[in-house]
């Protein structure tokens, strides 16, 4: 248990430290591209990344609750369909259940983790990006078309390689995970 969490967290934290130093060199990238000042785009590059990957630490948490809900719930689902089929649950049992009628929305039907809940991650992440990019330069700038300028660039940039970045580790945990499969049939 105790190896577990250990591994665990230090896959968490590689994972965190990936994300900031490439959030580093794109910040100071786009902030130099932007203001053609050295000084400046370091600042904003050490800053705001740091900033950012708090902002990312505590989105990609909220994150992993909701696909981890959505995976509890999908296991809630196939225990009810299991029971309508052996038919402990009568057809209004399972109305009743879900919140069909009487104002109530009853729970959500988990969907797969496919491309439009990436999408929608990753589209959560970019507003989250832009509110802090833009609030950070402008607290270095003083310049609010500076603060907007790197404030709309620099988390366009950053979403297309954050996603390509989740990509990358979600596939690492995939194959570690699978090779520990292996390891426990073997």
């Amino acid at each position: 248990m105790v190896r577990l969490l250990i591994s665990t967290a230090r896959r968490l934290a590689l994972k965190i430290a990936s994300y900031g130093v490439m959030h580093l060199v794109v910040a100071i990238l786009v902030a130099f591209a932007i203001t053609r000042d050295w000084r400046l785009a370091l600042a904003v590059g050490v800053v705001e990344p740091f900033f950012q990957t708090i902002a990312y630490s505590i989105h990609d948490r909220v994150w992993h609750r909701v696909e981890r809900r959505r995976m509890l719930s999908n296991v809630e689902e196939a225990a009810e369909a299991f029971t309508a089929r052996l038919e402990v649950m009568t057809p209004e049992e399972q109305t009743r259940a879900h919140g069909h009628g009487h104002g109530h929305h009853g729970h959500s039907h988990a969907l797969p983790r496919s491309f439009k809940q990436i999408a929608l991650k990753t589209v959560t992440y970019g507003l989250m990006h832009f509110t802090v990019a833009v609030t950070v330069a402008y607290a270095l700038t003083q310049n609010i078309r500076v603060a907007l300028a790197i404030g709309i660039t620099e988390p366009l940039v950053q979403t297309v390689f954050f996603t390509i970045h989740d990509r990358i580790w979600t596939r690492i945990e995939a194959k570690k995970a699978k090779r520990a499969a292996d390891l426990a049939q073997a």
